[in-house]
C-alpha cells in the first residue's frame, strides 16, 4: 500500500463544498467552553457534509486562533452563526420542523447505535465539557441519545463525542 497525496484524495474546492447538498444535520453547542473543541467539531462538520453549527452562550466563535489551530480553515466552509441563549436557537429549529436530539445521559436516553433518523433535519446538541447539555435544554429536546460506554469514566471529550455520534448519524442516512 502507498500512502496517498493531498492531490489524489479528490477533495472539494471551498466553492464546490459550499455548492453542494448537505446532510440534513445541524450541530448546536451549548456552552461549550474549549475553543479547541468548537474547532474540532467545524472539522467534524465539515468531514461529514454537515449543514450548519450554531454556538450558543459562551462558546468561542470565529475569529478565535485555538478554533484556526484546529478548524484547520474548515470556518470558511462550514456554514454558522452565533446565539446568545442555547434555548432560542432551539425555539428557531422546530420552527424550522428540526427534530432536537441532546446528547447526554438522561433517564429514557436511546442507544446511540438504536436510534433511527427517520425524522429530518435533524438538530444535534453537544454540551459543557464538565456540566454537559443543560437540563432547561434536554427539557427542550424531542428525544436524548447517549453513547454506550464500558469503562470506568462516564464521559467522553465533547469533540469526540460529535465525531462517534455525527459518524453513527451519518452512516444510517447515507445507507
Amino acid at each position: 500500500m502507498r500512502k496517498l497525496k493531498n492531490e489524489e484524495l479528490n477533495r472539494k474546492t471551498l466553492a464546490e463544498f459550499k455548492r453542494s447538498r448537505k446532510i440534513p444535520i445541524t450541530i448546536v453547542l451549548d456552552n461549550v467552553r474549549s475553543a479547541l473543541n468548537v474547532g474540532s467539531i467545524f472539522r467534524i462538520s465539515d468531514a461529514f457534509m454537515i449543514e450548519e453549527v450554531i454556538l450558543c452562550g459562551i462558546t468561542a466563535s470565529p475569529p478565535n486562533k485555538d478554533i484556526r489551530k484546529v478548524a484547520l480553515g474548515s470556518t470558511l466552509s462550514v456554514k454558522w452563526r452565533k446565539y446568545n441563549e442555547t434555548l432560542n436557537a432551539i425555539i428557531d429549529l422546530k420552527n424550522k420542523g428540526y427534530h432536537i436530539v441532546g446528547v447526554e445521559q438522561t433517564e429514557g436516553s436511546t442507544d446511540l447505535k438504536k436510534f433511527n433518523p427517520v425524522k429530518l433535519p435533524i438538530a444535534i446538541i453537544f454540551g459543557h465539557e464538565v456540566n454537559g447539555v443543560s437540563q432547561k435544554v434536554i427539557n427542550k429536546c424531542d428525544e436524548v441519545l447517549e453513547i454506550a460506554q464500558y469503562g470506568t469514566k462516564h464521559s467522553l471529550n465533547i469533540s469526540v463525542s460529535a465525531g462517534i455520534t455525527i459518524w453513527e448519524i451519518t452512516k444510517k442516512l447515507i445507507n
